[in-house]
């Protein structure tokens, strides 16, 4: 490249990285406003654990098909209309759901019971279905147009920068959601004697008194949830069309290689196929990641899913204090996912494995400590000992999607991610309606004893790939010369 041509790669190249975590940070936060206003819902309903578990499973399952699908898309999509078309859809999803228990009421002709709850369970069923399965359309595009604009040897470090999206995404809805939503919007109804009733009784395992009266302070706080993300939401479809462009080629600048080039160009050819088979489908370094990815997203969405629940269930924290826990948790979550970044390029070479190793061991320590720890422990450190398992879990998560695009090179690297993503979504059969089940027959303290066991599964498939190599761009210019 010239200097000029130089200059203006780099604009792109960090106009795109940027551009698509804002976009995701949109995503994230029209996605997990639902584990912040879970609490709400079995509260005034007296949804159970359980149910709302199994609408996390069955919605994390389909949000792993779609992963998969549009992983596979993306690869010959335009990654730009590819996000804005998911983006409209989840927004306007996030909308009807602030809407479900007024949809409820007009179906059934009541505000409580039965029949209405059953109906809402559906209508949230339903919506949160549709929602991630356009979720899906979030990531597999982000990940097509940074490994574009990033060449290999720089991926894990500037993957891992783009990766802090998820992080901030789920701090930003644990502020607004967790703590400004659900800690101070609604209708105070402590002093009503039959509202409160139907809260205690909706929430008769509760190991806290004081549950029942944040959950009655704040009655009706669950809807601004949804309602208010959607609105934000809009921004952000506007955000997108205004920032992003697909490939160097489609701003006039040359593509990193030869073979970006020639995929750019033959998008629909048989020759794609085939080295997408070769380097995604019968590569068994991609399936080996999916499985340890599997267990990552586990202990994720345990403690991204149930922490605000168990936070206020078992240990009596407001709805606020909860939420500032899973904020300081994904402070340090960003923390861990640079720092990941940092080290594979800089210490180990670009070989994520070997971060990967040491992270999950260092999330082991974590959990079993946040374990020992006695139900008197202060909130305080309580939250730290949370933050550094987020620490070290997000490393993991950072870097084996780029370990996978590296192996199977930007030409299939989106197709890659999705079998990844398909299979690690999987894990929210245990993470969903498993710890859901649980909780709700065997306490808090089995679900994270349950934690520590899949957290030793994922470290010990990592130890087989100390000595892979770095990439397989090498192995793909042999094949081509």
């Amino acid at each position: 490249m010239t200097p000029e041509q130089t200059k203006k790669f780099k604009y792109w190249q960090w106009r795109t990285i940027i551009g698509t975590m804002v976009g995701y940070i949109f995503y994230y936060l029209l996605r997990k406003n639902f584990s912040f206003a879970m609490p709400g819902l079995t509260a005034e309903y007296g949804i159970s654990k359980t149910q709302l578990g199994a609408i996390l499973t069955i919605a994390g399952l389909i949000y792993g098909i779609s992963k998969f699908v549009n992983g596979m898309l993306a690869d010959y999509k335009d990654g730009r209309w590819h996000m804005v078309t998911g983006l409209t859809v989840c927004t306007l999803t996030s909308f009807i759901f602030g809407l479900g228990a007024n949809i409820a009421e007009w179906i059934t002709g009541a505000s409580y019971g039965a029949e209405f709850v059953n109906v809402l369970v559906i209508i949230f069923s339903i919506l949160w279905i549709v929602n991630n399965i356009f979720q899906g359309c979030g990531f597999p595009p982000c990940n097509r147009l940074i490994t574009h604009w990033v060449p290999s040897n720089e991926l894990a470090t500037k993957m891992s920068i783009w990766n802090t999206s998820h992080s901030i995404g789920a701090g930003i809805a644990g502020i607004l959601c967790g703590i400004l939503i659900m800690g101070y919007m609604g209708t105070d109804m402590s002093s009503d004697p039959e509202t409160v009733s139907r809260i205690a009784e909706n929430l008769e395992k509760s190991t806290t008194d004081s549950a029942v009266l944040v959950a009655a302070k704040n009655v009706g706080a669950w809807k601004w949830s949804f309602l208010i993300p959607a609105f934000i939401g809009v921004f952000g479809i506007i955000f997108l069309i205004a920032t992003l462009r697909d490939t160097p080629k489609s701003v006039g600048l040359p593509e990193l290689d030869k073979e970006s080039e020639k995929s750019e160009t033959k998008k629909d050819s048989a020759e794609l196929k085939a080295y997408i088979r070769k380097h995604v489908f019968l590569n068994p370094v991609i399936w080996m990641l999916a499985i340890a990815d599997f267990f990552v997203y586990v202990i994720r969405f345990a403690v991204l899913d149930w922490g605000p629940t168990f936070l206020r269930e078992a240990r009596g924290l407001s709805a606020a204090e909860a939420g500032w826990t899973v904020v300081i948790f994904e402070v340090f979550g960003v923390i861990g996912m640079l720092g990941a970044g940092w080290i594979t390029d800089k210490v180990f070479g670009s070989r994520g494995t070997r971060t990967c190793l040491f992270c999950m061991l260092g999330a082991i320590i974590s959990i079993v400590t946040f374990c020992l720890l006695p139900e008197t422990t202060s909130p305080l450190l309580l939250l730290f000992v949370l933050a550094f398992a987020g620490m070290f879990i997000y490393g993991p998560q950072a870097l084996i999607g780029v370990i996978a695009s590296n192996h199977a090179t930007r030409k299939a690297a989106s197709s890659a991610n999705g079998v990844i993503g398909m299979v690690s979504y999987v894990s929210v059969a245990i993470s969903g309606v498993g710890f859901g089940f649980i909780s709700d027959h065997f306490g808090w303290e089995m679900v994270f004893v349950t934690m520590v066991v899949m957290a030793v599964i994922g470290l010990l498939i990592f130890l087989p790939m100390w000595n892979m190599k770095r990439d397989s761009y090498g192995e793909d210019e042999a094949a081509v010369e």
